[in-house]
């Protein structure tokens, strides 16, 4: 399925989100996550469903001053 990932198109073989995440290398719990604009918490990513030309971004907290 075609998907674009924080602005960058990818393919993947997966159709939940948490599944999608291990396919692309985000491996970190400490990240938010959004399908399409809309927030999806941690606890809900195993029941979202992906489709084809879904916008996923993928927020990974940063370190420094």
């Amino acid at each position: 399925m075609h998907i674009t990932v924080n602005a960058s198109a990818h393919d993947i073989s997966t159709e939940t989100l948490d599944a999608a995440l291990v396919e692309l290398g985000f491996t970190s719990p400490a990240i938010a996550t959004a399908v399409n604009g809309q927030f999806v918490p941690a606890s809900a990513r195993g029941a979202t469903i992906l489709n084809s030309g879904d916008r996923l971004e993928v927020l990974a907290p940063m370190q420094g001053g």
